[in-house]
């Protein structure tokens, strides 16, 4: 089947979904909800639920990666642009470019879930991600969502063609993570027709070989009238040199320099003073697609781990049968299976509450209704696959060192991801930031369930853990961790009020409880979900139970440190401390080590990545 019968295939499915929608939309999970509700397996979307047209999609994208990408990656690393544009175009053809931008456009009409597919097997191209992801993402979606109906009837169907390229510019040299502190600014020419900008913007994705550039700048200099441009290039829009990075040498990455760049009034996207809202709502969805990315990456090289470990011997048998070397590839295999856990489980919700039939400006609604989750995603999924690159180099010792394996270069690759799409740190600080927002709008219920947390603390219910179901101790732990969570979370914003947001490292404790909460529960879900569909469960359950072992592990140090810093002393620390040691109890923790050797077995007996 076709990659285009299959997309049609899948909207004939989709056609009986309109009755339902009404009532999925007033029941829909709220962004952040996790925190303080219970969802049972069937609710949460994991990839064992993916249709055969998406599974189609996936292995089109993973055969397109392998087959035409990867080969050119040494020459894109001599900066052969051309490769690159060549790579885009072909990615155009197959449909992967516009997957999910509607047909009017010239894309396909289809799913966040789909796109996110396309971004996992994408991962595996290095810095080729990098640019297929400027392209399809943040050089894309400003005007799909914000531009005007000219502006996506001329761009969007040669963007999703490969046709032309685009860039996304937003950081400048003295403003990263505060973009709005930027200094490139655009002014009204006098007779009303155009924008005129200057200024240079830094570390642009595609910057040597775009042909239009998002650029944001400020209106007249004013912080309030910070703007979305869309600029064409040109003498005056060009590119400077080449950076010379670390990593995804395979992408190019370049500043930009605008020198009384003209731009027709035509060409703002949004409004004057959107800027804000268009740069942050596009990152979102960056972030998630970024986690995917990173899943996609890390199953890379588990497969090359595990076919090196196989291959290599020492003292007369093959490394891969030595414990230590198991435990890397099982915990490599579990922070990357329950990264594309909370990947697909985000996804899901998104989709869920889009539906079928909806606009832009629901989508890009449905999408910022889970800015938390989007977060986790980019956090937990870059630095899982930080993880597993680092335990690459080790596995291979001495030729992990070398750059004429495989190793070498996704070590280097997997860095940035930790710092584009916002810092991990910026990401952590808007994961209890963004919770306590929802919360005082009256949009999540997070100050009812911190009471009612607070009065369990004050007087703690008998329990006798009667549940002996599959998972229960896991399920109890993740349940335990979210309402670690919200105590510390609702303890320190009762501490610190208005003052909390320049509490960082509480800030950062407590996003770092929370990633965990999420990570811990959704893998129990995805675990669950396989084994009542009479599926083979044992490998999820083994890793299941190893992470939500060690997570509670950290959760209890995290919060044990974060109280301690809020409470040097008094009735109110001992009272947290005894509501900790109570929320943190693990009677009978899991044989780790044995549930790593199975685990590690099943990937050494297919001598590549299977979960």
């Amino acid at each position: 089947m076709s990659i285009h019968s299959a997309i049609i295939y899948e909207k004939e499915n989709l056609k009986g979904e309109k009755e339902m929608e009404a009532k999925a939309e007033k029941d829909f999970i709220k962004g952040g909800a996790f925190l303080i509700e219970s969802r049972n397996a069937s609710e949460i979307f994991t990839p064992e639920d993916f249709s055969e047209e998406q599974r189609m999609i996936g292995e089109t994208t993973r055969s397109f990666v392998d087959n035409e990408v990867i080969p050119q990656i040494p020459e894109m690393e001599k900066h052969n642009w051309q490769v690159a544009r060549d790579l885009l175009k072909k990615a155009g053809e197959l449909g992967l470019l516009g997957a999910t931008v509607p047909e009017e456009y010239g894309g396909l009409g289809l799913d966040q879930t789909t796109g996110v597919i396309i971004a996992e097997n994408i991962g595996r191209a290095g810095g080729f991600s990098t640019t297929f992801g400027a392209q399809t993402s943040i050089g894309l979606l400003p005007i799909l969502y914000f531009g005007s109906e000219e502006l996506k009837q001329k761009w969007l169907p040669k963007i999703v063609s490969g046709e032309v390229v685009s860039a996304y510019c937003l950081s400048e040299a003295g403003s990263g993570s505060d973009a709005l502190g930027a200094k490139c600014h655009a002014r009204l020419s006098e007779d009303g027709k155009e924008y005129i900008l200057n200024g240079e913007k830094m570390w642009i994705s595609n910057g040597s070989f775009a042909d239009i550039y998002i650029v944001f700048a400020k209106v007249d200099g004013e912080r309030e009238k910070f703007s979305a441009f869309l600029v064409e290039r040109s003498e005056n829009c060009r590119p400077g040199a080449e950076e010379h990075k670390m990593g995804i040498k395979s992408s190019s990455t370049t500043p930009l320099i605008l020198s009384d760049a003209r731009v027709p009034v035509g060409n703002l996207l949004g409004n004057v003073g959107d800027g804000a809202k268009i740069a942050f709502n596009v990152l979102n969805v960056g972030r998630f697609k970024l986690g995917a990315s990173a899943t996609g990456a890390a199953k890379l090289a588990i497969h090359y781990s595990v076919r090196y470990a196989n291959e290599r011997h020492q003292f007369g048998k093959p490394i891969s049968s030595f414990g230590a070397i198991k435990h890397k590839l099982a915990e490599m295999a579990i922070r990357t299976w329950v990264s594309e856990s909370i990947t697909y489980r985000t996804v899901g919700m998104i989709d869920a509450l889009i539906g079928s039939g909806a606009d832009s400006e629901k989508k890009m609604r449905s999408i910022e209704e889970y800015a938390v989750e989007s977060s986790i995603n980019k956090v937990f999924g870059s630095e899982a696959l930080d993880y597993v690159v680092d335990e690459m180099v080790q596995i291979y010792g001495g030729y992990g060192y070398s750059a004429d394996y495989p190793a070498e270069k996704a070590y280097r690759d997997a860095r940035i991801t930790r710092i584009y799409e916002g810092t991990n740190e910026i990401n952590r600080m808007l994961i209890p930031g963004m919770l306590m927002k929802r919360a005082l709008k009256g949009q999540l219920a997070l100050i009812p369930a911190a009471k009612a947390l607070q009065e369990e603390i004050m007087n703690p219910p008998i329990s006798f853990d009667e549940d002996e179901g599959l998972l229960a101790r896991e399920t109890r732990l993740a349940e335990n961790a979210k309402k670690v969570a919200l105590m510390i979370l609702g303890t320190a914003a009762q501490k610190y009020m208005n003052e909390l947001q320049n509490q960082q490292e509480i800030l950062l404790n407590c996003a770092d409880i929370i990633i965990n909460a999420y990570a811990m529960e959704t893998a129990v879900l995805r675990a669950k979900k396989t084994a009542e569909s009479g599926k083979d469960a044992s490998r999820q359950i083994d890793m299941a139970q190893v992470f939500c072992n060690d997570a509670m592990q950290k959760i209890e140090m995290l919060a044990r440190n974060t109280i301690a810093a809020m409470f040097e002393e008094g009735d109110e620390m001992k009272i947290l401390l005894l509501a900790l040691k109570r929320f943190t109890k693990n009677n009978s923790p899991v044989n780790t080590i044995a549930a790593r050797q199975r685990i590690a077995n099943a990937l050494i007996a297919a001598n590549t990545y299977i979960f």
